[in-house]
């Protein structure tokens, strides 16, 4: 019941968002459309009324030039629509367009004056209402469009009602509209379409990252998707490997670094116990106690490795970059590996390449670590000799450390510089992990391979400071 009561709130939760963004999405259609709708109105009458007034001049033009070959009597004789003297150019006056000729005081002689309030005009001819036509002259009527052409007899007067025009511009304006509108339908049912498909993703990515919440990492499913989301997608899933990876590690630290402790602690109690007891006596009190003493170094130095890490892991303070020659601090760790390599009668070779110089910006103590890490490690499993190579290539400083021992087992090799991970003849296991922590913090990186010929090599990578 609780499970079936989530998915009906997340189903809302969905819906909501769904019915939010289509309702955005309508809005915004429909503010578009009705300004498209009131700009191609306006558009439309500007280009039909330009339209029109274009004839109108064109049409006064041919009508002038044909009444002006003509006496004034046989214009005057009849109306301008009967008569048979220019036939051919009234013709096109039957899409509308009125014609009054007036005569030199402002009488008409010829076609109708349209009353006020109409928007047609009046059968028969008119009597001279010089106050209509002085209002048509001036475009102080807005019902019609007027073009005026003066005749040696008198004007004529063309004109055309507005409302035909307007009449037009509707008609066409709702076929527009009618088309708006299909268009719209399937931009919305488009829409809905996309909408599902961004929307389901994003709900899955929810509950996705509500097992990261829960620390679930290993559950963390990668939600199929594209563009940004599906990037999202795959930065949650990376990033809760990570952490599962991270979590496991942490579990492995805390088991591994518990049972490292355990064993100098255990044979510190034994000895100290045995010699309380009175189980050893003479040579072998001493002895116990220097098994205690050694135990106790050992556990101080494990401790002092496993919270040097914790503070390279966590604090930004205990890192102090300055800048500082590779070569120098190179030599200064040779120098304290000498008695191990005399120890084990092994050669040493440095060789680097260059006049440029290896500098970088690093914390000076903790790289030279680092180093007497790498340097020891390679001096524990080395058969004979020891090779260091450096050189700078392209603003990178690069760093070998190679031994021709038996090489790096295959099992090791990607968790080699892990936490408490160790070889046959290991410490601690924490050498190469601090070691991979500090070149990190220097902004560099370590890694680790195997020579065909035998031995392995540990190659450091830095920014140059010169460069």
């Amino acid at each position: 019941m609780m499970n079936i009561r989530m998915k009906l709130n997340g189903q809302m939760k969905k819906l909501k968002l769904v019915h939010q963004i289509n309702f955005a999405f309508g809005l915004s259609m429909v503010l578009v459309l009705s300004i498209t709708g009131v700009m191609i109105h306006f558009v439309l009458m500007d280009h039909f009324i330009g339209k029109e007034q274009e004839g109108l001049r064109t049409l006064g033009a041919t009508l002038t030039a044909s009444m002006q070959q003509q006496p004034a009597a046989a214009i005057s004789a009849v109306p301008i629509e009967e008569n048979e003297l220019f036939p051919v150019q009234y013709a096109t006056l039957s899409s509308g367009v009125q014609a009054i000729v007036t005569d030199q005081q402002g009488k008409v002689v010829s076609g109708t004056i349209p009353a006020s309030g109409q928007t047609g005009a009046v059968t028969g001819i008119a009597a001279a209402e010089p106050d209509s036509l002085q209002s048509l002259w001036d475009g102080n009527d807005q019902r019609y469009l007027v073009q005026v052409n003066a005749l040696p007899q008198g004007k004529l007067t063309l004109l055309t009602p507005v409302s035909r025009i307007k009449a037009i511009e509707q008609a066409l304006l709702k076929r527009l509209i009618l088309v708006f509108a299909a268009g719209a339908a399937v931009m919305f049912l488009f829409s809905l379409f996309i909408t599902k498909k961004l929307i389901d993703p994003l709900m899955n990515l929810r509950e996705e990252l509500k097992k990261v919440k829960n620390r679930r990492f290993a559950e963390v499913n990668l939600v199929r998707a594209g563009g940004e989301i599906g990037s999202v997608a795959q930065t949650v899933y990376e990033m809760a490997g990570e952490l599962h990876r991270f979590n496991r590690v942490q579990k492995q630290f805390f088991q591994n670094a518990s049972h490292e402790l355990k064993s100098p602690l255990m044979s510190i109690s034994g000895y100290a116990e045995g010699i309380r007891d009175g189980i050893f006596e003479g040579e072998d009190v001493r002895r116990g106690l220097d098994i205690i003493l050694g135990e106790s170094g050992r556990l101080r130095d494990l401790v002092s490795e496993m919270t040097l890490l914790a503070k390279l892991d966590s604090e930004e303070d205990i890192f102090r970059a300055v800048e500082c020659d590779l070569e120098e601090l190179l030599s200064e760790a040779v120098e304290r590996v000498n008695p191990q390599l005399a120890a084990r009668k092994l050669s040493l070779k440095t060789e680097i390449s260059g006049d440029s110089g290896l500098m970088l910006r690093a914390d000076r103590d903790k790289l030279l670590q680092a180093l007497l890490n790498v340097l020891s490690n390679a001096a524990r499993y080395a058969d004979r000799k020891i090779d260091i190579h450096g050189y700078v290539s392209k603003g990178l400083i690069t760093l070998t450390v190679s031994d021709d021992g038996p090489g790096i087992p295959q099992e090791l090799l990607p968790s080699l510089f892990h936490r408490f991970v160790k070889g046959k003849n290991g410490d601690s296991g924490l050498g190469l992990a601090i070691s991979r922590a500090i070149v990190e913090r220097c902004g560099g990186k370590i890694t680790a391979r195997n020579c065909p010929e035998g031995g392995a090599v540990l190659t450091f990578e830095f920014p140059s400071a010169a460069g």
